[in-house]
C-alpha cells in the first residue's frame, strides 16, 4: 500500500491561504512541500522505485494543483537545505520546476536558458558519474520527452524574431549554444553509446540479457538510469529527425526497437503514443503506407481499449490529442493507398465517422480533395521546426513557419503524382486482363504515355524499407506480358474470430442490463 503523501502537517487549505497573503515568493517553503521534497530525497536514496512512482506521478500533481496552480514551485535553493543540498536531486528537482513551469506558465528566454544548463548539469552527471539511483520508467521517459520538447519550442520562440525585444535579442546574441540542434543530438546519442543499450538489446534476442522481462529495472541493486535512458533517447532521436524532416535518419535511430513486440517503449503509455507516432509519420513521408497503416491500426485499436484506465493521468489530454492526430494520419494514408483490409472493424469503424466523408471527397483528388489533405496534414503533423540560429544582420522576421510550409509542400506535391494514377487504379480493378491498347484508348492516351503512367503507378505504389527490400503498398498490382496487362488484386482474409468475439461481448452486455432490470 503506497504511503499517503496528503501531509498532515497543517489544515489543507493552510499553505494555499498563507501563500494568497503574501504573493509568490521563491524562498517560501510550505510545509507540505518541505515534506515532499523530504520523503521523496529519502525514498531516491533507499531506491524505493514504486514510492518514488507514486510521489512523482500522483504527488507532485496533487501539490502542483493545490499550492502552484498559477506560480512556480520554490526555488532549488529554497529547499536544498531539506535534502542535505545534495546535488543530484537538487538537479532532479529543478527539472520537474522547469517542466512545470513550461506546463502551467510561460518561460521567459533566461528561464528556458537556464532550463538547457540545468538539463546539461544532469546529463553531465549521468553520463560521466556513477549514479546509484533507481529512477520509475515514466520519469526517465518525461525526462527525455520533455527535453525534446523544451528543445522544440525554443526552436519555435527563436524563429519568431520580428517582435522580439533588444534584451531578448542580446541573450540568444550571448547564449548562441542553448538549445543548439548538434548539442541536443549529441547528448541523445551519448545516452545510446554510453548506455550500450543496442548491444543489450542484441544480446536480449540471444538470452543473454533480461532488459525488457524487467522492464529495464536493475533488480541486483544496481541502478537503471543510464540503460533506460539511452533506451529512451533512441525515441528521442526519431522524434528530433521528424522534427527536423529527416524521416530516414529517423527510422534508422529507432531500428533497435522491435516495435512489433511489447518493449520497455510501451510500459510508458506516453512512449508507446510518441513512438508510433513518429514512426507511423516517417513511414508515411516515405511511401511506406502499408507499414504506417499496421503500426496506426495496432496503437489507434490499443488506446480505443485502454484510454479509460488512464482519464485521471495528467497525460489523459495528450493521449486524446495524438489519438485523434492519428486518425487523420490513418485517413490520408488509406487515401493514398486503400488497404482497409490492414485496418481492425472497430478503428475502421471510429475512422468512417470521424472521417468518412472527407475520405471519400479526397479520391476524387480535384481542389477541394487537396485542400482536404492539407486540412489533415496541418492538423496532425509535428510541429516541425528550424534548427538554426537568425541572421542579426538581416531585418528581423518571423520564419517559424518555414519548415512547416516545406513539408506540406513536399507532401501535396506527392498527393498530386497521385491524381494520374487514381485513373490507372479504377481500370485495373475491373479488368483481370486487358491490352494497352485497349487500356490506352480509355484513357485517351497513346501506348507510349500508358507506358510511361504505367511505370509511374509501379514506382509510386512500392517502396524501399528499413531493410532495403522493395515492398509494395498496393490492393491491385499487375504485370505485362505481349502487350497484355494481368491484373494481381489482393482478396482480404475474412477475420470470422473478431467478429464473433465483439458480438459475444455485446450480447453479455445485453445479458447484464436485463439483470439489473428489476422484474415487478
Amino acid at each position: 500500500m503506497a504511503t499517503n503523501y496528503d501531509y498532515e502537517e497543517a489544515p489543507a487549505n493552510y499553505d494555499e491561504t498563507h501563500r494568497q497573503d503574501l504573493g509568490y515568493d521563491p524562498n517560501f517553503v510550505p510545509d507540505s512541500v518541505k515534506s515532499f521534497v523530504g520523503h521523496l530525497y529519502r525514498h531516491i536514496r533507499e531506491k524505493n522505485v514504486y514510492e518514488i512512482h507514486q510521489m512523482y506521478e500522483i504527488s507532485f500533481q496533487t501539490l502542483s494543483d493545490r499550492l502552484f496552480k498559477d506560480t512556480p514551485w520554490p526555488s532549488v535553493d529554497a529547499v536544498a537545505h531539506y535534502v542535505d543540498n545534495d546535488q543530484v536531486f537538487c538537479l532532479l528537482y529543478r527539472e520537474m520546476w522547469f517542466r512545470h513551469l513550461y506546463a502551467r506558465l510561460s518561460p521567459t528566454l533566461k528561464q528556458r536558458i537556464d532550463s538547457w544548463d540545468n538539463y546539461c548539469s544532469l546529463f553531465q552527471v549521468v553520463l560521466h558519474r556513477v549514479v546509484n539511483m533507481q529512477l520509475p520508467n515514466q520519469w526517465l521517459w518525461d525526462m527525455v520527452d520533455e527535453f525534446v520538447y523544451q528543445f522544440q519550442s525554443f526552436c519555435q520562440y527563436r524563429a519568431k524574431m520580428k517582435n522580439k525585444s533588444e534584451q531578448e535579442i542580446a541573450l540568444l546574441r550571448q547564449y548562441d549554444q542553448a538549445w543548439n540542434v548538434y548539442g541536443v543530438l549529441n547528448y541523445l546519442q551519448a545516452f545510446v553509446e554510453k548506455s550500450n543499450i543496442m548491444q543489450i538489446l542484441e544480446q536480449e534476442k540471444e538470452g543473454l540479457e533480461q532488459f525488457t522481462a524487467t522492464d529495464g529495472y536493475d533488480y541486483s541493486g544496481g541502478s537503471n538510469v543510464l540503460k533506460v535512458l539511452g533506451y529512451f533517447s533512441m525515441v528521442g532521436l526519431l522524434r528530433v529527425h521528424c522534427l527536423l524532416g529527416d524521416y530516414q535518419t529517423g527510422l534508422k535511430c529507432l531500428f533497435p526497437i522491435d516495435i512489433s513486440q511489447q518493449g520497455v517503449y510501451t510500459s510508458v503509455i506516453g512512449s508507446h503514443i510518441t513512438t508510433i507516432y513518429h514512426y507511423g509519420f516517417a513511414n508515411l513521408m516515405l511511401r511506406r503506407y502499408v507499414e504506417a497503416i499496421r503500426e496506426f491500426n495496432k496503437i489507434l485499436l490499443y488506446i480505443y481499449k485502454t484510454k479509460q484506465f488512464h482519464q485521471k493521468s495528467p497525460q489523459y489530454e495528450q493521449i486524446l490529442k495524438k489519438n485523434e492526430q492519428m486518425y487523420a494520419l490513418l485517413a490520408i494514408c488509406l487515401s493514398l493507398c486503400p488497404q482497409v483490409k490492414l485496418v481492425e472493424e472497430t478503428v475502421n469503424s471510429q475512422l468512417r465517422e470521424k472521417y468518412g466523408e472527407k475520405m471519400a471527397r479526397m479520391q476524387r483528388y480535384d481542389d477541394e480533395a487537396f485542400a482536404i489533405y492539407d486540412e489533415l496534414f496541418s492538423y496532425a503533423c509535428p510541429k516541425f521546426i528550424t534548427p538554426s540560429a537568425p541572421s542579426f544582420e538581416e531585418p528581423l522576421v518571423n520564419y517559424n513557419q518555414d519548415a512547416y510550409r516545406l513539408q506540406l509542400k513536399l507532401f501535396l506535391y506527392e498527393v498530386k503524382q497521385q491524381q494520374l494514377l487514381s485513373g490507372v487504379r479504377t481500370f485495373l480493378k475491373v479488368y483481370s486482363t486487358i491490352s494497352l491498347g485497349k487500356l490506352a484508348n480509355y484513357m485517351e492516351v497513346d501506348e507510349p504515355t500508358l507506358r510511361t503512367i504505367l511505370l509511374t503507378y509501379k514506382h509510386k505504389t512500392h517502396a524501399v524499407d528499413s531493410d532495403g527490400k522493395i515492398i509494395s503498398n498496393a490492393d491491385v498490382d499487375f504485370y505485362i506480358d505481349d502487350d497484355m496487362i494481368h491484373v494481381v488484386e489482393s482478396k482480404p482474409v475474412k477475420r470470422y474470430g473478431d467478429y464473433f468475439l465483439r458480438q459475444v461481448v455485446k450480447l453479455e452486455g445485453v445479458i447484464n442490463d436485463m439483470d439489473r432490470i428489476k422484474l415487478e
